[in-house]
C-alpha cells in the first residue's frame, strides 16, 4: 500500500500484515498459536508434520519435524531459515507429506526433504537436506531440434506424499515421483489395495516429465493429495466438427443422389487412422480410445493398470481380439472396446455404471437395432463400447442369434445395472442401444439377404426390443441387486442465455452432463420394479436418449422422425406405477447435484420386496422433471403428416427438435451452452469456464468419477464442468473444489467427516452442508480434515472446520490421539479474534490461517468489497437459475408474450447474463486480490472500468426497453404459470414481505438489482481512497474510478426515470396510435397536452398535440367534436428537424419555426418560458439523435450534457411521403436547413438509386444513377454530372440494352458531343457513333462505324439520319464522298474503288448510280453518259467511251476526279468538342468571355476533379505518378506583365505541356477528346489512303482552334508568325533556336498533339506512299549490297571526301573494296533517328544534325575549312541516306512537308529538307549499269 495513513511507518505495517496462526481440531478450547516472524508471511504450506513459510522479501522458513536435516534435532517448533535459498527471491512454496518445494522469481524449482520415491526430482539421494535446484527442461519433438533443451519456467508447485506437480508459465503440467498420480504412461499401480499407506513397487520418475495428456490445455492450478492429483483447467473453445478427415483430408460426409431420394453417408474409413494409446496389433488388456479421445472410461483405466478384468473370460474374452481389430467407419462412430466383466473377487467391486449420454455420436451411432441378435455367438455376450469422448459405458445383454435377417453388428451398447453378474455375462437391467449399420468390410454374417442399408427400419426396432424385453424379464428371476452405488448425474442446468441450437463439441470434451437431464421426461419411461414394461421402457428410454443426444449434430440421424414416434407410441404403455415413479422427487436441498446419470435402475428379485423406490432413481427423475415438462405422447397422432414433412422424400433426416418438442413441450438441448458475453482474456478477467481433472489412486473415490478405480491418465470430472470452479484443494484421500458461487464441493474419503456432509456415495462431488448465506472462498485440505474460509453475516471472514477432532492430552508429542468428528462443517469461534483472514491451508492434523490487522480501515474495506461482490454474484446466479431460466423454458411463453416481447425478453436476459458473468469475474479477481496482493493496483474495477460501463449501460438500455413496452405486465401471467400464483420464489429473491406489491413491480425490482449494486462500487472505492494520502497516485486512481462509477450510476438513474416517465405516458395515451408509435428505444421528452404548444393558423375546431420523443416529434391532429379525438398523426424524425426561434420584436409572438424536409410550420407557446423550454428540449433531443448515443457516452465520461444547438448542416436519413418525384424515396446523407445538400444517397421503392452530391434539395454535381429496366436483372446506369436535378454536363450512361453513351447531357438528354457504342462485336448490330447530339438525337457532324457492314460514315447528321455532305469508306477499299439525304446517298458524289476505278456523278440510293456521270478506268479510259444500277452488281450505261491517244501526255490521259470538294470542311468538324470546352471556361462562344473568369473555372474544375479522384479508389489508381506531379504544378498559373518575352513564352509552353498531360485539366480533357475523335475517324476501316488530305487538314484545324484558346487564356501572346522580343540576357536563351522565337501554333502545340495522333496519321501516309516507298526500298536494298568504295564511286562522291583514304609518303592509298558501312557512320546513325521522332520540327532537327555530322567528319579529314557546294554535298548526303535504310522515307518526307512550320520553309532547315526530298526521288530513279 502506497503512502497509507499509518504513523508507525513500514515496520508497523509489517507487524500488522501476514500473521500466521496454527491450531489442531475444532473444539471450543482450541486456541490458535501465532507464529512469530520478523516479516509478514505471504504464503504457508503444511505437510504431514512440517510446514514451509514464505515471508516478505522472498525468504523461506521451515518448522515442525524435519528428519532430513543433518542436525542433532530434527524437530523445530520455531521456524528455521532455509539458508540454501539465500540469494534467491522465492515467490511460491509447497509442502508434501515429507518434502518441500519452492519456486523462484525466474521460474526455477528448488526441492528438499524425503526423496525415497523421487518426489524431489533428484536421482541417487534418499533425502535432500537442503533446497536443491531441479532442472525442468523441455525436449523439443521436432527431429531437427534434437539435442536442444529449453528451460521451463515454473509458476506453481504442489506436493503429495510421493510425487510433485509443477505448473509452467505455458500452463502445462510437469510431474515427478512415483505412482499413477503422476499422470505419466507406465506409472499405474501394479496391485490393487485398499490400504492408503501401501506403496506399490514402482520405479520412480526422477526427472520432471510433462503430463502429455493435458498438453494443449490451459491449466490454471494444480493440487496434490497423498496419492492423487487434481488440475483446474480452463475450458477449451469449442469448434465446429471438421468437414474433412484430419488424417487423409477426405470428406467425412457424402451425399449421393439415388433416383428420387438422397443418401447421406458418413462411412468414411481413414486408411491412415492410428488409434491413440494402442499400437497396431496390441493384445488384450490394453486401454484403447479414439483418435481424439481424452476421456477414458473406468474400464479403460483398469485395463491400462493391468487389472485382471482384462483377461479372457467368458465368450466376451474369446471375441475380444476380433473387436480390437475393428476400426471406426466414421468419425462419429464409437470404437468398440474390449472391456470384460469377470465373476469373482480378484478385482475390487465395481459399482454399476450409469447410462451415459455424453457420447458425441451422431448419425452413425443409431442403426438397425435387430442387428444385435446376430452380434453374439453361442450364449449372450457383454460388449462394452467406448465412444470418443464418452463417460463410462457398460455391457448390455444381447439375445442369442435367433434371426440372421439383419446381420449388422452393434457398435455401441450402454447399460445401467447393479448386482453380481451371472456366469457368461448375462445381466439383469435395462439398456440403451445405439447401433451402427455394417459398413463395407466390417462385421460378420453378411449373406445375400443381408440388409444393405445402414439405417434401421421400424420393424427391426420393434423385433429387437421385444427380444430384449423377453430376455431381460427371464434374467430378473436370478439377478440380485445390491445397493446402488454408481456415478451421479449432477443436475447441470443448461444456460438459458444462449442460442437454442446445440453447441458443437471439441475433440477433447464430451457432451456435458446436462444432455441427460435435458431429455424430455415424456420420452423417458420409468422402469418398473418387476413389470414387463420396465426393461422395455428402459431400452426405449435408452434408444430415445441416444437419439436425443445427436439432435443438432451435423449429420442426419439414422432413425427417421416418424418411425421414432411410432416406436414410442407402440411401446409406451403408461401405468399407475410408472406414473407414480415419474413424479417422485427428493426434497433435499442438494438433490439437484446427486441425481445419477443412469436413466433407469435394474430390477430383480432382490428389489421387488423393497417398499420404496431407489433414492437415486427418484433424484434422477426429479431432475428430469425439473428441466422438462411432461407431455402425452399419444396426443400427437394428428401431426403425422407434418412429421413426414420434416425431411425430403427419401432423405433420412435427424431426429427433429420439433418432434421432440411435441413430446416434451420444451426444446431439447443436446449440449450445455454457456455464452460468455464478457471476454475471457489472460490480460483482462479470470475465466469462470473451468473443468476439474483428476488422476491417481481412487480407492477412496477421491478422483470424483463415481467409482473406486484408479487411473494414471487425467480425466475430467464431468459433473463439475459447468460449476465454475475457481479453486481446488486435495487432502490425503479427499478432494475439495470452490466455485464462483462460493459453494464447496467435496468427494473422496469421508471417514472423519472431512467432506462436510454425510451423503453417500462420496465418490462424486457433493455440496458441503453449510448454513444458508455462508459463502466459501478459500479452502485447505489436510489428512482427515478440511478448513473453509467463508463470508458470514459481516464482512470479516469466518472459519469452518470439518473432519477429525484432535484430542489435546499431556505427553502426546509424536502423535495426537483422535477424538470424534464433524458431520457437517462447524464454525471456529476464535476466527473473529485473529483478524481478517486472507487465506487458509491444512496439512496432517494442523490448520493454518494467514490474517491481517485492519490498518486504517484498508484491509476491512478490501474484504468488504470482495464479500459484497461475491454476495452479489450469488444473488444474480440465483435469479438466473431460479427465475429467468424456468421462465424461458415455459411452454407457452412465446404464445403469451408474442414474438416481439419474447425477443426483447431474450435480449434482456442475455444482457443480464453479461452483467452476471462480469460480476462473477470481478468477484474472482477481488478474491485473488485479497488472497495475494492486498493492494488496489490490480483491481479490475479500476483497470477495466470501460467493461463495467459498457456492460451495465447495455443492460440498463435493455431493461428500459422491456419496461417501456410493458413487458413486466405481460410477464406476470407466465410467472404465475411457472411459479404458482404466489410466486414465492420471486418474493424470496427480492427480499420482499409485502404481499400487496404487484408482481410486475417485483419482477422489475428483481432485474434492477444489478444496477443497485453499482452504488456499492462507488461507496467502497471512496472508502478505500480514504485509506491513502491525498497526494498519492493510488488515491487519485481510486477517486477517478469512484467518479466514473458515480457518473454511471447517475446516468442509469436518469435512463430509468425516462423509461418510467415513458411507460406512464403510454398507459394514459388516448386513441389507437400506441401500437404504431410505441417502440422499445423510444423515450418521451415532453408533450403539449397542457396546451402549452399550439399550431399557428390552425382551424377553429382542430386540435393539435405535439409529442417530443428522443428520436421523433409527433404531430397528432383531430377535430374537437368527434369521439376519436386524434384521427391522424405524423412522425417527424429529429435527425431531419430544424428549429429556429421567431423574433418576438418582429412578430410579437412566442413562436418556434420548425423545418422538415417537406414542410415547415410555426408553433406558438403560451409564454417566453415555455418557448425556451421547448426550444432547449427539441435542440437537445435533436443533438442526441444525431450523435447516435455518442452524447450519452460523452456526458457519462465528461459530466457535461449535450450541446444546446445542433448543427444546421448534418448527416441524417429521411423517407419522403408527399407527392412528387421523391415520394416514398429514402435519402441518407448531408442536409442543410431541411434540404439535401452535399453528398448523399436516394433510394426509390422501384429500385432507382442515386448516389452523389446535392444542392438545395436537387441533384447537383457528380453522381451515379441506377434505373432498373423492365428487362429482368438489368438496369440503366449513369455516372456523371448533374445540374438542378437533371443530368447535365459530361457523363457516361450504360443502358440495359448494352449500349453505352459517353458524352454531354442537358436536361436528362444527350446533348452536345458524345459517343454511343451499340452492341458488342458478336451482337446483331454493333456500331460506334461519335459526334454531335441535339435533344437526344444525332445532329451535326459525326462519325459512325458500322462494324457489321464494315462501313464508316463521316459527315453530317440530322434527326438521327445521315443528311448533308459526308464520306463513306468500306473495309473493301471503296471510298465515297458526296451528298446524303434521309440516310441515303443522294445527289452528286464521287465513288472510288481500291484499283483507282472512279465514278463521278449522281446517286439515288446507297451505292446506286442514277443519272449523269463519268466512269474513269485505271488505265485512263473513261465513259461519259447516264448510269443506273448498284455499284459492283452490273451497271446500265448510256454514253460515250473515250480512250486517250498514245501520244497524249499523262496529264491529258487521266481524268481522275478531284477529292475533297464534297466533304465536310475541317473547320466544321467537332464543333461540339470545342463548344463544350468553351462552356467549361464560362464562355458562350469562342473568344467571348473574360479571361479571369475562365481561369477561375479552370481552378474550380481542377479542385473538383482532384477531390473526385481522391474519393474514388478506382479513379485514383487511374492516374500515373507523372500526372500527380503535373497536377501539383498546374496549381500555379503563369503570371506576367507587359509583352511576352522568351522566358514567359517558355513558361507558357511548359504549362501547356503539363495541362495537356492530365485529363483533370480542361485543356487536357479537350486534347483527350480530340485524340479520341481522330482515332475513331481514321483507325480501322477509316485507315483509307484517300482520307489522308482530310486527316492532315483536321490536324491543322485543331492547331488553329487550340491556338485561339491559348491566346484567349494568355491575351498578351503575339499572333501567329509574330516575333517574340529577346530578353535582356542573351546568354540564357542561347540554346533557343531562331524558329522558336517566332510565335507558331505548330511549335507551341504540335509537341503535345502530334505524338498522340501519330499512329493513325503515319498509317495513312504509309498507305498513300505505298507504291513510291516500295520502289524506293527496292533500290535501297539493291544499292546497299555494294561496298563503301563501290557505292561512293557509283554516287560520284569526290574522292577527297572519302574518309577511308589516307596520305602515305605523299601518295594517296585507295579505300579497300571489301568493307561496308564504315564511311560516315555517325551521320548514318543520326539520320536513322528520324523514325523515332514525331513532330516536323524534331525531324528537321535530326536532318540538321546529320548534316553537321557529315561536315565534322569532312573537316577532320581535310583539316581545313571549306564551304559546301551542292554538287559536292548532294552525293555525300545521298550516300548517308542510302546507308541509313529508312523504310518509309517517303511517308516521313510527306509528313514533314505537310505539317512543317511555314516560317522555316525558306531557311536553313528548308534547304536541308529539300536536299533530303531530292535524295528520296533520286534514289527511286537510280540504275546500276
Amino acid at each position: 500500500m502506497e503512502k497509507q495513513k499509518s504513523s508507525s511507518g513500514e515496520e508497523q505495517r509489517s507487524v500488522d500484515r501476514g500473521l500466521l496462526h496454527t491450531w489442531k481440531g475444532y473444539s471450543c478450547s482450541v486456541t490458535p498459536q501465532k507464529v512469530l516472524l520478523s516479516r509478514p508471511v505471504l504464503q504457508a504450506a503444511l505437510g504431514y508434520k512440517h510446514g514451509v513459510l514464505l515471508v516478505e522479501g522472498g525468504q523461506v522458513y521451515s518448522f515442525g519435524e524435519l528428519p532430513w536435516k543433518q542436525t542433532a534435532g530434527t524437530t523445530s517448533p520455531d521456524p528455521i531459515l532455509e539458508a540454501g535459498l539465500s540469494g534467491q527471491k522465492v515467490v511460491g512454496v509447497a509442502a508434501g507429506g515429507f518434502h518441500s518445494g519452492a519456486v523462484t522469481e525466474d521460474g526455477g524449482v528448488h526441492m528438499w526433504g524425503d526423496n525415497a520415491h523421487g518426489q524431489c526430482g533428484l536421482s541417487g539421494l534418499a533425502t535432500v537436506p537442503n533446497p536443491t535446484p531441479v532442472a525442468v527442461v523441455d525436449h523439443p519433438s521436432d527431429p531437427a531440434s534434437l539435442g536442444l533443451q529449453t528451460q521451463v519456467k515454473i509458476l506453481e508447485l504442489a506436493c503429495g506424499e510421493q510425487h510433485t506437480l509443477a505448473l509452467s508459465a505455458r500452463h502445462e503440467v510437469w510431474s515427478w515421483g512415483t505412482g499413477p498420480q503422476l499422470g505419466l504412461p507406465g506409472t499405474g499401480t501394479s496391485t490393487t489395495s485398499s490400504t492408503h499407506a501401501a506403496t506399490p513397487p514402482l520405479t520412480p520418475t526422477w526427472r520432471p516429465q510433462k503430463v502429455e495428456h493435458l498438453a494443449g490445455r490451459h491449466v490454471l492450478q494444480v493440487a496434490c493429495g497423498a496419492f492423487h492429483s487434481l488440475a483446474l483447467v480452463r475450458c477449451p473453445i469449442s469448434h465446429p466438427p471438421p468437414d474433412k478427415c484430419g488424417q487423409c483430408h477426405q470428406l467425412l460426409y457424402t451425399m449421393t443422389d439415388k433416383e428420387d431420394h438422397v443418401i447421406i453417408s458418413d462411412n468414411h474409413r481413414c486408411p491412415l487412422l492410428v488409434e491413440t494409446g494402442k499400437p497396431a496389433g496390441e493384445g488384450e488388456g490394453e486401454g484403447e480410445c479414439g483418435a481424439d479421445d481424452n476421456h477414458h472410461t473406468t474400464d479403460d483405466r483398469r485395463r491400462s493398470e493391468g487389472s485382471p478384468a482384462g483377461g479372457k473370460g467368458g465368450l466376451l474374452g474369446q471375441q475380444q481380439h476380433q473387436r480390437q481389430q475393428e476400426v471406426k467407419s466414421s468419425p462419429s462412430m464409437p470404437l468398440l472396446s474390449s472391456s470384460t466383466t469377470q465373476h469373482g473377487h480378484s478385482s475390487p467391486p465395481r459399482p454399476p455404471s450409469s447410462l451415459s449420454t455424453h457420447s458425441t455420436s451422431n448419425a452413425s451411432s443409431c442403426v438397425d437395432a435387430a442387428a444385435a441378435a446376430t452380434a453374439g455367438v453361442g450364449s449372450p455376450a457383454q460388449d462394452e463400447v467406448t465412444s470418443s469422448g464418452s463417460e463410462t459405458t457398460d455391457a448390455v445383454p444381447l439375445p442369442p442369434p435367433q434371426d440372421s435377417e439383419h446381420p449388422e453388428q452393434p457398435q455401441q451398447v450402454q447399460e445401467s445395472s447393479s448386482g453380481s453378474r451371472p456366469e457368461g455375462g448375462a445381466t439383469a437391467g435395462a439398456a440403451a442401444v445405439l447401433l451402427q449399420g455394417q459398413g463395407p468390410g466390417t462385421g460378420s454374417g453378411s449373406g445375400p439377404g443381408a440388409k444393405n442399408s445402414p439405417y434401421p427400419d421400424e420393424q427391426a426396432v420393434k423385433d429387437y426390443l421385444k427380444k430384449l424385453s423377453d430376455h431381460s424379464i427371464a434374467d430378473q428371476a436370478t439377478a440380485k441387486s445390491p445397493p446402488l452405488a454408481q456415478r451421479s448425474q449432477v443436475d447441470a442446468i443448461a444456460d438459458v442465455f444462449t442460442p437454442d441450437e446445440p453447441q458443437p463439441l471439441s475433440s477433447t470434451s464430451s457432451l456435458p452432463s446436462s444432455s441427460t437431464s435435458s431429455i424430455p421426461s415424456s420420452m423417458l419411461m420409468p422402469a418398473g420394479a418387476g413389470g414387463p414394461g420396465g426393461p422395455v421402457g428402459a431400452a426405449l428410454n435408452s434408444l430415445v436418449a441416444s437419439c436425443a443426444s445427436v439432435v443438432g449434430e451435423r449429420v442426419a440421424s439414422t432413425c427417421e422422425a416418424l418411425s421414432l414416434r411410432k416406436v414410442m407410441s407402440y411401446y409406451y404403455q403408461p401405468t399407475s406405477s410408472s406414473s407414480a415413479a415419474s413424479v417422485a422427487s427428493d426434497s433435499s436441498a442438494n438433490s439437484t447435484s446427486s441425481a445419477p446419470p443412469g436413466l433407469v435402475a435394474a430390477g430383480g428379485a432382490g428389489t421387488q420386496g423393497d417398499t420404496a423406490p431407489d433414492e437415486a432413481l427418484l433424484n434422477l427423475e426429479e431432475s428430469i422433471q425439473k428441466s422438462c415438462s411432461l407431455g402425452d405422447v399419444r396426443r400427437q397422432e394428428e401431426g403425422e403428416a407434418q412429421s413426414r414433412r420434416l425431411s425430403l422424400p427419401g432423405l433420412l433426416s435427424q431426429v427433429s427438435p420439433r418432434l421432440l418438442r411435441r413430446y416434451s413441450r420444451s426444446r431439447v438441448k443436446a449440449a450445455l451452452l454457456d455464452a460468455v458475453l464478457v471476454a475471457d482474456d489472460d490480460n483482462l478477467l479470470p475465466s469462470l469456464q473451468t473443468e476439474v481433472w483428476s488422476w491417481g489412486r481412487g480407492q477412496e473415490g477421491q478422483l470424483g468419477h463415481g467409482d473406486l478405480q484408479s487411473g494414471s491418465q487425467p480425466m475430467c470430472i464431468k459433473c463439475l464442468s459447468n460449476k465454475e470452479v475457481l479453486r481446488i484443494a486435495a487432502g490425503a484421500h479427499h478432494s475439495v473444489a470452490i466455485t464462483a458461487q462460493s459453494q464447496c464441493y467435496s468427494w473422496g474419503s469421508n471417514s472423519s467427516g472431512q467432506l462436510g456432509h454425510m451423503e453417500t456415495p462420496s465418490t462424486i462431488p457433493r455440496l458441503a452442508k453449510l448454513s444458508e448465506g455462508i459463502r466459501v472462498w478459500d479452502v485447505g485440505a489436510g489428512q482427515q480434515h478440511t478448513l473453509l474460509l467463508a463470508d458470514g453475516d459481516c464482512f470479516q471472514p469466518i472459519l469452518y472446520y470439518s473432519g477429525q477432532q484432535v484430542k489435546e492430552g499431556a505427553g502426546q508429542t509424536s502423535q495426537e490421539s483422535s477424538g470424534g468428528y464433524t458431520q457437517q462443517p462447524v464454525l471456529l469461534p476464535f476466527c473473529m479474534n485473529i483478524g481478517y483472514v486472507s487465506s487458509v491451508c491444512a496439512g496432517g492434523q494442523v490448520c493454518a490461517a494467514l490474517a491481517d490487522k485492519n490498518v486504517m480501515g484498508f484491509i476491512a474495506s478490501l474484504h468488504e468489497l470482495a464479500a459484497a461482490e461475491r454476495k452479489c454474484y450469488c444473488k444474480l446466479t440465483s435469479i438466473k437459475t431460479q427465475v429467468l431460466q424456468p421462465l424461458l423454458n415455459a411452454d407457452n411463453l412465446s404464445t403469451t408474450l408474442g414474438p416481439a416481447s419474447t425477443a426483447l425478453l431474450q435480449t434482456l436476459i442475455g444482457r443480464f447474463n453479461g452483467v452476471c458473468q462480469l460480476t462473477g469475474q470481478s468477484a474472482a479477481s477481488l478474491t485473488a486480490l485479497v488472497r495475494h496482493l492486498k493492494d488496489c493496483k490490480g483491481m479490475i474495477l479500476l483497470e477495466h472500468t470501460h467493461l463495467f460501463t459498457d456492460t451495465y449501460t447495455e443492460y440498463s438500455s435493455a431493461l428500459g426497453d422491456y419496461l417501456v413496452m410493458g413487458g413486466f405486465q405481460a410477464l406476470a401471467k407466465p410467472c404465475q404459470d411457472v411459479f404458482g400464483k404466489g410466486c414465492e420464489v420471486v418474493f424470496k429473491l427480492v427480499d420482499s414481505t409485502d404481499d400487496t406489491v404487484p408482481l410486475p413491480d417485483l419482477l422489475l425490482s428483481l432485474l434492477h438489482q444489478p444496477i443497485k449494486h453499482l452504488q456499492e462500487y462507488t461507496r467502497m472505492l471512496l472508502k478505500l481512497a480514504t485509506c491513502y494520502e491525498v497526494d498519492s497516485a493510488d488515491y487519485q486512481r481510486l477517486q477517478e474510478g469512484c467518479s466514473r462509477f458515480e457518473s454511471l450510476v447517475l446516468h442509469l438513474k436518469r435512463k430509468r426515470k425516462e423509461a418510467d416517465y415513458t411507460l406512464h405516458f403510454w398507459r394514459s395515451f388516448p386513441g389507437k396510435m400506441t401500437d404504431s408509435l410505441r417502440k422499445p428505444s423510444r423515450r418521451l421528452v415532453c408533450e403539449s397536452s397542457n396546451k402549452a404548444l399550439t399550431l399557428q393558423n390552425a382551424g377553429r375546431f382542430s386540435v393539435n398535440w405535439f409529442i417530443l420523443f428522443n428520436d421523433a416529434l409527433v404531430h397528432a391532429q383531430g377535430m374537437a367534436p368527434y369521439k376519436n379525438l386524434f384521427s391522424t398523426h405524423h412522425v417527424f424524425p429529429l435527425s431531419s428537424l430544424w428549429v429556429d426561434p421567431i423574433s418576438e420584436e418582429a412578430t410579437g409572438l412566442n413562436g418556434l419555426k420548425l423545418t422538415t424536409p417537406e414542410e415547415s410550420f410555426t408553433l406558438l407557446t403560451s409564454s417566453p418560458m415555455e418557448k425556451s423550454k421547448w426550444l432547449r428540449s427539441i435542440n437537445q433531443a435533436v443533438e442526441q439523435a444525431l450523435s447516435g448515443g455518442g452524447a450519452e457516452t460523452s456526458s457519462l465520461t465528461s459530466g457535461v450534457g449535450p450541446k444546446a444547438d445542433p448543427p444546421i448542416s448534418r448527416t441524417a436519413s429521411y423517407t419522403f411521403y408527399k407527392e412528387g418525384r421523391m415520394k416514398e424515396a429514402t435519402y441518407e446523407g448531408r442536409w442543410l436547413a431541411g434540404k439535401p445538400h452535399g453528398r448523399g444517397v436516394v433510394k426509390w421503392p422501384d429500385g432507382r438509386v442515386y448516389t452523389g452530391t446535392f444542392k438545395n434539395g436537387l441533384e447537383d454535381g457528380f453522381g451515379e444513377y441506377i434505373l432498373p429496366s423492365k428487362n429482368a436483372n438489368k438496369s440503366d446506369h449513369y455516372q456523371g454530372n448533374w445540374k438542378e436535378g437533371k443530368m447535365h454536363g459530361f457523363g457516361t450512361y450504360r443502358y440495359a440494352t448494352g449500349e453505352v453513351y459517353e458524352g454531354c447531357f442537358q436536361d436528362n438528354m444527350r446533348h452536345g458531343h458524345g459517343m454511343l457504342r451499340s452492341g458488342k462485336l458478336n451482337s446483331s448490330s454493333p456500331s460506334v457513333f461519335i459526334g454531335q447530339w441535339h435533344a437526344d438525337r444525332k445532329c451535326g457532324y459525326g462519325v459512325l462505324d458500322d462494324i457489321t457492314r464494315g462501313e464508316k460514315y463521316m459527315g453530317q447528321w440530322q434527326d438521327d439520319l445521315r443528311h448533308g455532305n459526308g464520306v463513306i469508306v468500306t473495309q473493301f477499299g471503296l471510298y465515297y464522298e458526296g451528298g446524303f439525304s434521309n440516310n441515303k446517298m443522294m445527289g452528286s458524289g464521287v465513288l472510288l474503288s481500291e484499283d483507282d476505278t472512279s465514278f463521278e456523278g449522281e446517286f439515288s440510293e446507297d451505292w446506286t448510280l442514277s443519272g449523269k456521270g463519268t466512269l474513269n478506268m485505271p488505265n485512263g479510259d473513261y465513259i461519259e453518259g447516264s448510269f443506273s444500277g448498284v455499284w459492283g452488281s452490273g451497271l446500265k450505261i448510256s454514253g460515250s467511251f473515250y480512250k486517250p491517244n498514245l501520244f497524249d501526255s499523262d496529264k491529258d490521259k487521266k481524268h481522275t476526279p478531284r477529292l475533297g470538294r464534297l466533304v465536310v470542311g475541317a473547320e466544321d468538324k467537332w464543333l461540339g468538342v470545342f463548344e463544350e470546352y468553351w462552356a467549361k471556361l464560362g464562355c458562350h462562344a469562342a473568344d467571348q468571355g473574360e479571361t479571369s473568369k475562365a481561369w477561375d473555372n479552370i481552378a474550380v474544375a481542377l479542385s473538383t476533379n482532384r477531390q473526385l479522384h481522391r474519393d474514388s479508389p478506382e479513379l485514383r489508381r487511374s492516374l500515373s505518378r507523372s500526372q500527380h506531379k503535373a497536377l501539383e504544378g498546374l496549381e500555379i498559373i503563369p503570371q506576367h506583365t507587359g509583352p511576352v518575352t522568351m522566358e514567359i513564352y517558355d513558361n507558357i509552353r511548359r504549362y501547356l505541356i503539363k495541362a495537356c498531360d492530365t485529363a483533370l485539366h480542361p485543356l487536357g480533357r479537350l486534347l483527350e477528346s480530340l485524340v479520341g475523335v481522330y482515332r475513331m475517324t481514321y483507325v480501322g476501316v477509316g485507315a483509307n489512303r484517300r482520307l489522308l488530305p482530310q486527316a492532315v487538314s483536321e490536324i491543322k484545324s485543331y492547331l488553329k482552334r487550340l491556338f485561339g484558346i491559348v491566346r484567349f487564356l494568355f491575351p498578351d501572346l503575339p499572333d501567329e508568325g509574330c516575333v517574340i522580343p529577346e530578353t535582356a540576357d542573351e546568354t540564357t536563351e542561347a540554346h533557343l533556336e531562331v524558329p522558336r522565337r517566332v510565335v507558331s501554333s505548330s511549335a507551341l502545340l504540335l509537341p503535345v498533339l502530334l505524338p498522340r495522333l501519330y499512329p493513325p496519321l503515319f498509317t495513312l501516309y504509309a498507305l498513300d506512299k505505298e507504291k513510291e516507298d516500295d520502289a524506293y526500298w527496292e533500290c535501297v536494298s539493291r544499292l546497299n549490297k555494294q561496298s563503301d568504295q563501290a557505292l561512293l564511286v557509283f554516287l560520284g562522291v569526290n574522292q577527297k571526301f572519302w574518309p577511308a583514304s589516307t596520305a602515305n609518303q605523299g601518295e594517296n592509298q585507295e579505300v579497300a573494296s571489301s568493307p561496308k558501312d564504315g564511311c560516315f557512320a555517325a551521320a548514318v546513325e543520326t539520320l536513322q533517328q528520324i523514325s523515332t521522332t514525331f513532330t516536323p520540327a524534331d525531324k528537321l532537327q535530326v536532318i540538321q544534325q546529320t548534316f553537321e555530322e557529315i561536315t565534322q567528319e569532312v573537316l577532320a579529314l581535310l583539316k581545313e575549312s571549306f564551304l559546301w557546294s551542292m554538287d559536292d554535298l548532294f552525293p555525300v548526303f545521298l550516300y548517308v541516306v542510302l546507308r541509313a535504310r529508312i523504310r518509309n522515307l517517303g511517308s516521313e518526307v510527306s509528313l514533314i512537308e505537310d505539317l512543317m512550320d511555314p516560317c522555316v520553309m525558306h531557311g536553313e532547315h528548308g534547304i536541308m529538307f529539300t536536299t533530303l526530298k531530292a535524295c528520296y526521288y533520286q534514289i527511286q530513279q537510280e540504275r546500276i549499269t
